[in-house]
């Protein structure tokens, strides 16, 4: 028995056509003639893309399901359009051994709703010195190996670990922090962060250590990932990693390429790490995901309790939450504004993420597993956390204008999300 999508404007190839699409046994099929027992899904006036992939999520499990589940999560990341997401593993235990991972994987295949795919940590305890992992031993089971929520500080031990991570083909995914440039600072260094009296994170603190490692990169040729990118200088630098030919890649997040400092407010949903930073660094993203050289956006997806977000600026827990927002507002900000193409925002949060991490699939087309969202691109709605599947409430983007809502989402033949709104 087939399910038959009729009707709908099929994203392909860089532009749409309309046509039916037909889904058996997990995987888009050629026949689009009806039988009897199919079901028939009528798309009138919608959009059907490939699913969305965020390489950059926390799920929170195990360790902390009172910030997040894994089903929560993933009931989050399939309400957002998204089919496909990457765990971070900064969880209790870290994915740092085995039998460690083997917990995290138990929890995937028993709760996940779309396709996950985790991260081991590059040292043990996740801590960002002292041991590194057993690469050979986790490299058949995760997506790449990060230390995220923290950079590893010593430079022996990075161009150790990018030895390794070579060596079993897996990018090292790198959040890019300099500790002792920190000073204790919460929002970043800047007109905001002196006019109120906070403590500041400078750039330097980021980009410092992309430089770092993109030189390590050149000794060791390992695949390096740069995490949620947010200053001009890392743009800069990234930049030029290509084009002398490294094998390097990075991702952006919504919130610094629509907010600023000058966004700030005194409340704990404006509190994350990289922090929002300057007009300046925000145009540079904004060139940076035009030209090229930022290769998806991310969400980073950090959810957290109403207590831990509830401290103002200087108390609360850096992390804010994306999954079921961002399309939206980075369709009406960037694609209805006139600042990016349909086409590049779809190769930024589906198609590009899938070739970096060899995740395959991402094209609607016989033999493809039957991965896709469909979303009603003239709905305009606000933002309203309250209707959330996350556990996780702090977004900057609460109450922010969005178009584009979805409607259906599908992971391997199996609708993950609907709207109460679609018939059929």
């Amino acid at each position: 028995m087939k399910t038959l999508y009729t009707h709908a404007e099929v994203y392909r190839d860089g532009r749409f056509e309309r046509r039916t699409v037909a889904v058996e046994d997990g995987r888009f099929v050629d026949d689009t003639t009806p039988a009897a027992g199919d079901r028939i899904v009528g798309l009138e006036g919608l959009r059907l893309v490939p699913g969305l992939v965020d390489v950059h999520v926390h799920l929170r499990e195990p360790g902390h399901p009172e910030k997040e589940s894994v089903a929560t999560g993933t009931a989050a990341a399939a309400h957002g359009g998204y089919t496909t997401v990457c765990a971070m593993p900064n969880l209790t235990p870290a994915p740092d051994s085995p039998d460690h991972l083997a917990e995290e994987l138990g929890i995937i295949r028993r709760d996940a709703r779309v396709r996950v795919l985790p991260y081991a940590s590059i040292t043990v305890g996740q801590r960002g010195c002292g041991e590194l992992v057993d690469f050979e031993a986790l490299a058949p089971f995760v997506a790449g190996f990060s230390d995220d929520g923290r950079g590893v500080q010593s430079e022996e031990l990075m161009e150790e670990a990018m030895r390794r991570a070579a060596a079993v083909d897996r990018p090292i995914v790198a959040h890019c922090e300099v500790d002792e440039l920190l000073r204790g600072g919460y929002i970043h260094d800047g007109e905001y962060c002196r006019r109120h009296g906070h403590r500041g994170i400078c750039s330097e603190s980021e980009w410092r250590q992309v430089e770092r490692d993109l030189a390590l990169v050149g000794r060791t040729g390992c695949r390096y990932h740069v995490c949620h990118v947010s200053t001009k200088e890392s743009v800069a630098l990234v930049r030029a990693a290509k084009a002398r030919g490294l094998r390097v890649s990075c991702e952006t997040a919504p919130h610094y390429l629509l907010l600023t400092d000058a966004d700030l407010r005194e409340e704990g949903r404006f509190k994350m790490n990289p922090p929002l930073r300057s007009a300046e660094d925000r145009a540079a993203l904004v060139e940076g995901i035009l030209d090229g050289t930022i290769d998806a956006i991310a969400t980073d997806h950090a959810p957290h309790t109403a207590a831990e977000k509830g401290r103002g600026l200087e108390g609360s827990a850096m992390g804010v939450v994306g999954l079921e927002c961002a399309f939206g507002v980075l369709y009406r900000h960037l694609v209805c504004g006139g600042i990016l193409p349909f086409g590049r925002l779809m190769e930024l949060m589906s198609i590009r993420p899938r070739q970096l991490f060899g995740l395959g699939g991402g094209r609607i087309e016989a033999g493809e597993p039957a991965d896709f969202a469909v979303f009603d691109l003239g709905a305009d709605y606000e933002v309203d956390p309250d209707t959330f599947l996350s556990k996780g409430r702090a977004t900057p983007f609460a109450g922010w204008q969005a178009r584009g809502r979805t409607m259906l989402t599908v992971v391997q033949g199996r609708e993950v999300w609907r709207d109460e709104a679609l018939h059929g």
